[in-house]
């Protein structure tokens, strides 16, 4: 009995210490739970009954070189669903089907997630948005947004770019300069019951979203729009596959102007455009198919593509063989119409051969022959020292996803053959880029510049944020013989295979080619020429090429007037005056005079028209009998030198 008294007084002592314990312990927690973590869980608590709505930071413009707006921004609405405030739930997805253009089927999947918020469409029309918030439905919630806008459509697409749904830049400057650009979203928090209904009347916080930077470039829209109409005009002339054209200052390797014809719409990006989509009428095209065609389109080929660029390399044979002093101006070649290099006869493109010739001649000519003897004075592996002075071994560093590099030949293998074949711009391939970039060196006194479009970045409000700086390297080659190849070239257009580019009044210096495609004897080429202007002094440099022009195919007969034409437009424009000479004077009967009105004449009206006004070249685009348009405009004064395009 004493035994058992003994029994419970322990039990219901371990017991007391139990509960003394178990309350201790729980007191202590307590007092952590109250003075140590209270601040966590407050936060907890606040997150428990908050939801979180972004609101999207307005996306920075891009500006050309004079301050129009090239990329904008226009106010949209994202509508999104809150499945638990949701009461009508079938009348929600009637409404928001039928407003928004979706299946009954992909509104209700998202209508009935139990999620705290989905989004059901971004990139809303604001009418339509505003026709939603009107049916005030419980649980939608319509959000301001912003949708990229491009007031010129498919001027320079491939080189500004656009954004995706998520307004992030998908290719080009958009996506180069995303993180100047895109801005900080803010977000709305709304207080909400513990089942997720948000209660009425209570406050919102809001974190506001910041805009995002300005773009500001050195591409200027009116030399763009002139660069584009000269690539579409010969594109369409020659049917050709394409045309690419580069306007820059070599100076300090701003880019005026890039065009890569066909262009393509920035406001509807993933729609093909009707020169590939033409190609595939009738058929259903899968989705990795339209994905290649899609990137096919965007890819911007003057920097992204590799060529043989042909006899306009010539201009880079020639600057090492000066470098060298293995040649001298008054130099004598011979050209029999080929020459022997080992096994191999190698032609040029004059079948009968140039004869006799000095070398100012054998460059005016573009003779082969001549330059394949003075690059194998220079050597192998002098002239790769050359190539790399002259950044064709590298990517130039323009501010453009996507650059390709050289393909060149390893140094060990290079042969006679290859040499005489490089010397004169084939067996190897360089983007266009490289060589305006080679060939700005060789006429700026020695300088390799970085080719550029962006120049300042700047707050909504005008502010500079940063100035973009590029890298040069001066003297890769010697003023001196930067200043013979400019007047070599000055030659070639003034009495050469150029002189299709030779402009009255201005001094344009500049180098044809033809380089014919692999594989070889398709009858494929690429037609092109490289100018600048002016030629003492250039301010302005231009590369042409034209993918498989039809008929006629020479670099001098088709490309070196596009340029021509483009310098006619925008030396006045850049504030470049003519000078003209007084055989130039007297030749083009240089003065002024208002155009006549041929539009709607006939083919013999305008002929006699044409009698009395002494125009000096005039061009037709030969669609029918009566004219339609003319370039310039009945009414404007011009020089008489001006040609007159005509649509008939």
């Amino acid at each position: 009995m004493a035994k058992s008294r003994t029994y419970n007084r322990k039990n219901i002592l371990i017991i007391v210490i139990v509960i003394f314990l178990a309350t201790l312990g729980l007191t202590g927690r307590l007092v952590y739970l109250i003075i140590f973590k209270s601040e966590d869980y407050a936060v907890r608590a606040k997150e428990l009954h908050e939801r979180e709505r972004p609101i999207k930071a307005e996306r920075g413009s891009i500006y050309d070189i004079n301050g129009i707006e090239i990329a904008t921004n226009k106010p949209v609405c994202t509508i999104s669903v809150i499945n638990s405030q949701i009461k009508e739930s079938e009348r929600v997805i009637k409404v928001l089907s039928d407003e928004l253009g979706l299946s009954e089927e992909s509104v209700r999947k998202r209508v009935e997630k139990n999620s705290s918020i989905e989004r059901i469409k971004s990139n809303v029309n604001k009418e339509i948005a505003d026709r939603i918030r009107e049916y005030k439905l419980e649980g939608v919630m319509v959000d301001e947004d912003y949708k990229r806008h491009y007031p010129y459509d498919s001027l320079a697409s491939k080189v500004i770019g656009f954004t995706g749904s998520d307004n992030q830049g998908v290719i080009g400057l958009e996506v180069k300069y995303e993180n100047y650009l895109k801005g900080i979203n803010g977000t709305i928090l709304t207080l909400t019951t513990a089942y997720g209904v948000e209660i009425e009347n209570a406050a919102e916080d809001r974190i506001t979203p910041q805009p995002g930077n300005d773009l500001h470039l050195s591409l200027n829209v009116n030399i763009q729009k002139y660069a584009e109409q000269a690539a579409y005009n010969v594109m369409e002339a020659k049917s050709a596959n394409n045309v690419k054209l580069i306007v820059m200052n070599p100076q300090d390797g701003r880019i005026y102007a890039m065009v890569n014809a066909p262009e393509f719409n920035l406001n509807d990006p993933y729609s093909l455009i009707d020169e590939i989509a033409q190609e595939y009428v009738g058929e259903t095209i899968s989705s990795e198919k339209l994905n290649e065609l899609l990137n096919g389109m965007w890819r911007n080929a003057c920097l992204s593509d590799t060529y043989e660029p042909g006899s306009a390399f010539k201009i880079v044979t020639a600057t090492a063989a000066f470098e060298e002093h293995v040649v001298e101006l008054d130099d004598r070649f011979f050209c029999p119409g080929y020459k022997r290099v080992e096994d191999r006869i190698i032609r040029c493109h004059k079948a009968g051969g140039h004869g006799s010739q000095n070398f100012v001649e054998g460059i005016k000519n573009s003779c082969n022959p001549v330059f394949m003897e003075i690059g194998a004075r220079v050597g192998a592996k002098k002239t790769y020292e050359y190539y790399k002075k002259l950044g064709l071994f590298n990517r130039t560093g323009v501010d453009i996803p996507g650059e390709a590099n050289s393909i060149m030949h390893n140094i060990d293998i290079i042969g006679a053959v290859e040499l005489a074949t490089m010397s004169f711009g084939q067996s190897f391939q360089i983007t266009p880029l490289q060589l305006l970039t080679a060939g700005s060196a060789i006429v700026n006194g020695g300088t390799i510049v970085t080719p550029h479009f962006g120049v300042e970045i700047k707050t909504p409000d005008g502010r500079i944020v940063k100035t973009l700086e590029y890298k040069t390297k001066d003297n890769v080659i010697s003023k001196e013989t930067s200043e013979i190849m400019k007047q070599l070239l000055e030659a070639v257009v003034s009495d050469g295979t150029g002189r299709r580019a030779y402009l009255p009044g201005y001094r344009v210096g500049g180098k044809t080619a033809t380089s014919e495609k692999l594989p070889r004897r398709t009858g494929k080429y690429i037609s092109s020429f490289i100018g600048f202007a002016p030629a003492n002094d250039p301010q302005v440099i231009a590369l042409i090429l034209i993918d498989e022009p039809v008929g006629i195919y020479y670099g001098g007969t088709i490309a070196a007037p596009v340029i021509a034409g483009l310098f006619d437009n925008i030396l006045p424009y850049m504030g470049i005056e003519a000078k003209y000479t007084e055989e130039e004077l007297e030749k083009y009967q240089v003065g002024t005079f208002v155009v006549p009105d041929f539009v709607g004449k006939t083919n013999k009206e305008m002929k006699d028209l044409l009698k009395i006004y002494e125009f000096g070249d005039v061009y037709s685009s030969g669609e029918g009998d009566i004219i339609t348009e003319q370039f310039p405009p009945p009414g404007d004064s011009v020089n008489r030198k001006s040609g007159l395009v005509l649509h008939y």
